[in-house]
């Protein structure tokens, strides 16, 4: 959740490590720091935004650095918890992300021998503990004192006098970008994009030596050797190119990306096993837990397959009976809860699959087999992009298990993304954004793209928005209906389409204002909505992408009105990398 940045090499670190933590900003963050070490560690790190305090950080010299965006766990935001931590003499720097699970012990324990402590984070208890094993080699000091500590990590360090960084990582991502005589370090590849396509994915319990020769890794105590992958990402793909934001930008880009994504899947990867399943189950989170849903009805609808569908966050302290396929999706393949469910999947014995974003991340290690999506880096906390790629692999396996049911509705699904670009949704949003609450329904496989409407609204425009289906509105939510509460139906053609209608005049008839999104030349729903939108609608593929879409635009819109921070929604992280 927090973003780590480090430098060493040829240059002054300070504007690499600043511009670094910029490109950051997206995972979202409260307090931003640097240290450079020179002759001295000097530190610059205070609460807010990077552009509040850029010149003074810009200003300290050295070509060795760490630097750190922070998003609260432990202690609230300030300067004073801000990272970089240091140790009691100023001797040494550290940056984490994390959340160190035992720190109130290793805590109490320091204070006993004398340590002065700083800030009320979790993290400062890495600069102490490294402190009392350091001799001079700072390597060995971070190897003796990691076992000490119980939780998740990425961690980067710097001591006065050395020149380099050294990294250690477990539970939490932390990737090396090899330049030519420098070197660097990232929570993901967005900061690193500018300088170097050539990375290295540190793994669980790597600890490594970066310097501008080059990088040494351990593990368990022997040196180790990880491949260096060339990420095929350019620092022009993570540009806003024209948009007022990234957000919409990524919505414009869905019709590429959707096609891309079914490019890439070719059908003889699809391993024989995945086609001999009886039984899947689905762990994830917000909202690639929507496309899991979404995949779940699609399984059980057309190939005939039994699913369920798991909260990740729970899966891991209460696991069902398992025997079958678990299939774990993660934009950023870093998601702490879903990689803690592919893990107890492991331990039964059961075959996993992931879905994910991102290569070489913690997930691809761990799962049998990986399917990616093509989004490229999604900038936005709002996830669009990645959500639309999500739902083509999805599609893709289950077109794969059904014999090719799909294929047809698959090649057109691009245009109706690019039809759905095209409506105008300014009578809706004027419809919304005096609201305090509203709600979406849908039903069947539309119910999963009405939670993700809802998400999508709460998160960017800060109005309280719930997802239901439809039939249960009368189950208690329509105590709430108002002249005040507007309610945002989908309802196209398909086996549930009478009784949506009765549901959306049972609504209708409490006052409540009705945006509805249905098929063009719909006169029944025309006649009963305030806001009738037109979506594409040829098939059950295109109107799920195109429902999906829709409701992006009306989230994205509506916060514009609003003049919310779009791209950087209060109190949300994109890469929920602790549990």
């Amino acid at each position: 959740m927090c973003g780590i940045i480090g430098y060493c090499g040829l240059s002054q670190a300070a504007p690499v490590l600043v511009k670094g933590l910029r490109r950051l900003e997206y995972r979202g963050y409260d307090s931003y720091g640097i240290a450079v070490s020179n002759r001295d560690i000097a530190v610059s790190k205070r609460q807010g935004k990077v552009s509040e305090g850029e010149r003074d950080a810009r200003s300290i010299r050295g070509k060795i650095g760490i630097g750190h965006t922070r998003w609260a766990t432990h202690g609230v935001p300030n300067d004073r918890n801000a990272h970089p931590h240091t140790d009691c003499r100023g001797d040494i720097a550290i940056v984490h992300n994390g959340i160190i699970e035992n720190y109130a012990a290793l805590k109490r324990d320091l204070l006993e021998r004398g340590h002065t402590f700083r800030s009320d984070t979790d993290s400062e208890v890495i600069s102490h503990l490294i402190e009392e094993h350091y001799t001079g080699d700072l390597m060995k000091a971070v190897e003796d004192a990691l076992p000490l500590l119980e939780g998740s990590y990425a961690i980067l360090a710097i001591a006065r006098g050395e020149k380099r960084i050294v990294a250690a990582r477990q539970s939490s991502p932390l990737v090396i970008g090899m330049g030519d005589q420098e070197v660097f370090a990232a929570s993901d590849m967005t900061p690193i994009l500018e300088y170097t396509e050539r990375a290295v994915f540190l793994e669980d319990g790597d600890i490594a030596s970066l310097d501008p020769r080059g990088v040494v890794i351990r593990n368990s105590g022997r040196v180790v050797v990880r491949p260096t992958e060339l990420i095929d990402w350019s620092f022009d793909d993570v540009k806003k190119g024209g948009f007022r934001h990234y957000m919409e930008k990524e919505i414009y880009e869905q019709p590429e990306v959707f096609s891309n994504t079914l490019r890439t899947l070719k059908r003889e990867e699809v391993p024989k096993w995945l086609r001999k399943v009886k039984r899947i189950s689905i762990v994830s989170c917000g909202t690639s837990f929507h496309s899991g849903l979404l995949f779940k009805y699609l399984l059980e609808e057309i190939c005939r397959i039994p699913a369920r569908l798991e909260f990740a966050s729970e899966f891991k302290y209460f696991p069902p009976p398992l025997s079958e396929l678990v299939v774990g999706i993660t934009q950023s393949g870093e998601t702490a809860d879903t990689i803690a469910a592919i893990k107890v999947a492991k331990s039964y014995n059961c075959p996993t699959l992931a879905v994910t974003n991102v290569l070489g991340s913690s997930i691809t290690r761990i799962a049998d087999h990986t399917f990616y999506t093509q989004a490229g880096p999604e900038i936005s906390v709002a996830a669009t992009k990645s959500f639309i790629a999500q739902l083509a692999v999805l599609m893709h396996i289950v077109d794969e298990l059904s014999g090719g049911t799909l294929t047809e509705s698959l090649e057109r699904a691009n245009r109706a993304i690019e039809e759905t670009l095209l409506l105008d949704m300014e009578r809706a949003v004027a419809c919304c954004q005096d609201a305090a609450h509203i709600f979406f329904v849908g039903r069947g496989p539309l119910y999963p793209v009405a939670l993700e409407g809802a998400l999508k609204m709460k998160e960017i425009s800060y109005i309280h928005a719930e997802g239901y289906a439809a039939g249960e509105i009368k189950h208690g939510p329509f105590a709430l209906l108002s002249e005040e509460t507007p309610v945002i139906a989908l309802c196209t053609p398909g086996p549930t389409y009478n009784v949506m209608i009765s549901n959306i005049r049972e609504m209708k008839a409490r006052g409540t204002p009705m945006i509805i999104l249905g098929e063009d030349g719909d006169w029944d729903l025309e006649e009963i909505a305030d806001v009738f939108i037109s979506l594409p609608s040829h098939d059950l593929v295109t109107r799920i992408l195109a429902a999906t879409v829709a409701l992006q635009l009306l989230a994205y819109h509506t916060a514009e009105a609003l003049g919310r921070d779009i791209d950087k929604p209060r109190n949300l992280a994109k890469s929920v990398t602790v549990e």
